[in-house]
């Protein structure tokens, strides 16, 4: 007999279900991943928003229910838009890897937060010519990953990722202004 997963344990899982699937380059599991129409719908009808909220002027239940911010991204907003961003992410980007430090998780009713910082290590095509991985960049970016609970279990609604300046030798001597 296995234990029932409490919630928080639930998020956290499709948290790591949502970076394991960038990192293999699973576009089929990130679009799981993320709300859909049905599930939007579902969010706002269970969430009390009031008139307006059901959707936009086409009749897209998804309408503007996920959103996505990239770091140096615009916002996107809609299904369409985030998961085609995904696609072009995965696309042009060789090999990805996040270590995920400084995971908290919340959950407010059927609404759950999680902020982390992704550790990312990726790389990009080959030089011309050569047969191995291009130079591999590492970059530190602070995320907050929104969760919704639907039918089908938790589900992405909104990813914000925010780079982190890193301090210069110069900086560290600097002392702030009183």
């Amino acid at each position: 007999m296995t234990a029932a997963r409490t919630d928080i344990e639930q998020v956290q899982l499709a948290n790591t279900a949502f970076y394991e699937a960038l990192e293999r380059g699973d576009f089929d599991e990130v679009s799981d991943l993320w709300m859909d129409s049905e599930n939007a719908v579902d969010a706002v009808e269970g969430s009390g928003a009031g008139d307006g909220a059901e959707g936009t002027e086409d009749g897209d239940a998804a309408g503007d229910a996920v959103s996505c911010v990239h770091p140096g991204w615009p916002v996107l907003t809609g299904r369409g838009e985030v998961l085609r961003s995904y696609a072009l992410i995965m696309a042009n980007t060789e090999y990805i890897q996040f270590f995920l430090t400084d995971l908290k998780v919340g959950v407010a009713g059927d609404t759950a937060l999680v902020t982390c910082t992704e550790n990312i290590l990726s790389g990009g095509p080959p030089p011309e010519g050569g047969g191995e991985l291009g130079p591999l960049v590492g970059q530190l970016v602070v995320a907050t990953n929104v969760f919704r609970r639907t039918p089908d279990g938790w589900k992405l609604w909104s990813h914000h990722a925010s780079p982190v300046l890193a301090e210069t030798d110069d900086e560290e001597g600097e002392e702030t202004p009183t």
